[in-house]
């Protein structure tokens, strides 16, 4: 096979269904990737970019430009091709996720932890919204710290008054008071984080990438589903493993450990967020469709003038 032909941005899995995201999302959110040089991903881009322009090294394998590709991935941005911070990765979501979660399910019980790990969570979350954000839409330092404060205000919100609510309910109700914050908040914090894509739209194009406009009904859908995957994402292990853990903790030997609860909460976060980062990322395409027929009437009529009823979807990124 001719090297300097191969075609390095063609999907390696099926991006149309489920599983085919799920092995390319299980590629590129690996946590080992965060330990590597920015040197080597820088190596991994140069090769990148080379096999985009036909010009691959002799002797580079396919199995090389496939790695070098994983890489790019993991640690550049898709619109600007900047290398993003490496707390703000998707690679990052579990090493970083299973800490900031596994205390927040373990302090869950005075209002000063509460307030303390909701804000190191939202500053995390933050982080990562602003890094994987539809870089097409610019955004400003004012309107960034906007967002954080209205996200991290409704987060402690949230987790102040259910902790002061829960306190004649059923303990397990308790611990799942950090899941309600944390869903709260990522229903406050992605929105307002990309502002500006509602604002002033996201960038629709046609299959062939030929930008043909900005859709606020398009930003809309994508925000939408980036939200619904972030809930996702934090579920199963803020809901299942508080249910473990008030099981365990009424055993003898458990309450002899009691100092290796919060370690044990991390490491079992770190189990669950390594399935449900790429199976939530998973759930919808990043390259988002969105129908002809449902855009705002001045681009839909800009773009029927163009293709005439021929084009039926328009395409965007919408983000991680």
């Amino acid at each position: 096979m001719d090297l300097n032909k191969f075609n390095i941005d063609a999907p390696r899995w099926d991006q149309s269904t489920f599983i085919g995201r799920l092995k390319h999302f299980f590629n590129i959110t690996d946590p080992r990737t965060v330990l590597l040089s920015n040197a080597r991903l820088d190596e991994a881009k140069s090769l990148v970019e080379k096999c985009r322009a036909g010009t691959v090294p002799p002797g580079t394998t396919e199995e090389q430009l496939h790695y070098a590709k994983k890489l790019y991935d993991s640690a550049f941005h898709p619109d600007t091709g900047d290398r993003m911070n490496l707390i703000g990765r998707m690679s990052f979501q579990v090493p970083g996720g299973m800490a900031i979660t596994g205390f927040m399910l373990q302090f869950y019980r005075t209002v000063p932890a509460v307030v303390f790990w909701q804000w190191v969570n939202q500053s995390f979350n933050a982080l990562v919204n602003y890094t994987n954000r539809n870089a097409a839409s610019p955004i400003t330092p004012t309107q960034i710290g906007i967002a954080y404060l209205t996200a991290t205000s409704t987060a402690l919100a949230t987790a102040v008054g259910l902790n002061l609510y829960t306190k004649k309910a059923p303990p397990l109700v308790a611990r799942w008071v950090p899941f309600a914050a944390v869903a709260a908040a990522n229903c406050v914090n992605i929105p307002m984080m990309r502002q500006q894509e509602v604002l002033n739209g996201i960038t629709v194009m046609d299959e062939n990438d030929n930008k043909l406009g900005c859709s606020r009904k398009a930003a809309v859908k994508g925000i939408t589903q980036v939200v619904i995957s972030r809930v996702a994402m934090a579920a199963p292990g803020m809901i299942i493993l508080p249910i473990i853990m008030e099981r365990l903790e009424k055993y003898p030997f458990m309450q002899r450990i009691k100092f290796l609860h919060a370690p044990m909460q991390v490491m079992m976060v770190g189990v669950f967020l390594i399935f449900m980062v790429p199976a939530a990322c998973s759930l919808f395409p990043q390259r988002c469709s969105i129908a002809v027929s449902k855009l705002e009437p001045d681009l839909r009529e800009s773009i029927q003038e163009r293709y005439g009823n021929t084009l039926k979807y328009v395409y965007f990124n919408k983000g991680l």
